[in-house]
């Protein structure tokens, strides 16, 4: 692939994205954002730079409110002839898209399914994980092959599906964080150190993760729901009690999990009087 890549948005995901790029072999020709210029990433800032009409791909990697926008400059500086526009969002539908396909340019979606936190890990975070797309014929084909080159699989999103998709990776990705967070703050308030807290929970949760890259969810499922464990169900929502919010949050993920629980093979009694605890 002799793709030349420009990328515009110089935030985690652009930057992640430039990185992985460049650690592949491609042809990355520029690096636009805000902020950031300079540096080991060659970030340029202020008006879109004369390498953008060198590039036979585009991708846009900004927040969703401001893509439209993004895509605006794009067109007012101009592209290379039948330059592909791809964008990073797993949730937009940008309208302004529909501008620079009437101009002879290919457009889609190049959303990686991974938590681009760190720049500096997207390369080995790539390898093996999966990208979503959709878009025009030759946009998906330059996705797949972008895809491939950084060792990622390419995932289809159906039509009018984009926000479920989104959905799903945002209940993967964000919310296991947001979990974590709440264990932590959950021992803090039994008295453990902040820093023993984190240290603990954090090989749980990561050996939680690492169990279900082999296995079903169900499978995978460990705790008292799946075990019928009722008393401790209960000990569990006595003690949650005086923080209704995290209370709320217990109750609607093991609720969730008696599903789980029963595809795994739970006694189906013992699920029902947890789901009656619950309520």
């Amino acid at each position: 692939m002799s793709e030349r890549i420009f990328i515009l948005g110089a935030g985690r995901a652009g930057l992640g994205l430039a990185r992985a790029l460049r650690a592949s072999g491609a042809d990355v020709v520029g690096v636009h954002g805000r902020h950031n210029p300079g540096g080991p990433d060659g970030v340029t800032t202020g008006a879109l730079p004369p390498s953008l009409r060198d590039a036979t791909v585009v991708i846009i990697a900004v927040r969703d409110g401001q893509i439209d926008d993004a895509v605006r400059e794009l067109d007012a500086a101009g592209l290379a002839a039948h330059a592909v526009v791809l964008h990073a969002s797993g949730s937009a539908e940008p309208r302004a898209l529909d501008v620079l396909r009437a101009h002879g340019h290919p457009c889609g979606t190049f959303h990686p399914l991974l938590p681009l936190a760190d720049p500096a890990r997207a390369s080995v975070l790539f390898r093996d994980a999966w990208v979503g797309i959709d878009g025009d014929r030759t946009a998906k084909d330059v996705a797949r092959a972008l895809a491939a080159r950084l060792g990622a699989h390419t995932l289809e999103i159906p039509a009018g599906a984009k926000s479920r998709y989104h959905a799903a990776a945002v209940l993967a990705s964000n919310f296991p964080v947001v979990l974590l967070a709440l264990a932590e703050q959950l021992l803090t308030e039994a008295g453990i150190d902040a820093g023993e807290a984190r240290g603990a929970l954090r090989p749980l949760f990561l050996a939680a993760a690492d169990n279900v890259g082999s296995r079903s969810a169900a499978e995978a499922l460990t705790g008292p729901v799946v075990r019928g464990d009722v008393s401790t169900v209960r000990s569990h929502l006595d003690v949650l009690r005086d923080d209704p919010e995290l209370l709320d949050v217990y109750r609607s993920l093991a609720r969730a999990t008696i599903a789980v629980a029963r595809e795994a093979g739970a006694e189906e009694e013992r699920l029902r009087e947890i789901g009656e605890l619950l309520d």
